[in-house]
């Protein structure tokens, strides 16, 4: 759950920034989805501490 909220987030954030800096439309879904596979994987990496700590 972790892991699709911060897709998500991200996702929202890269395209929200990309049109902050006037990107084209290019711009706009690269930075989308850069932004969402990062968060992803932070997402995931938390996933796992909680997982350790909590098993």
């Amino acid at each position: 759950m972790i892991v699709i909220i911060g897709a998500i987030l991200g996702a929202l954030l890269g395209a929200m920034t990309a049109k902050r800096r006037k990107g084209n439309t290019a711009d706009i879904l690269q930075y989308a989805v850069v932004y969402a596979i990062g968060l992803a994987l932070a997402g995931m990496a938390l996933t796992i501490v909680i997982e350790k700590l909590a098993g």
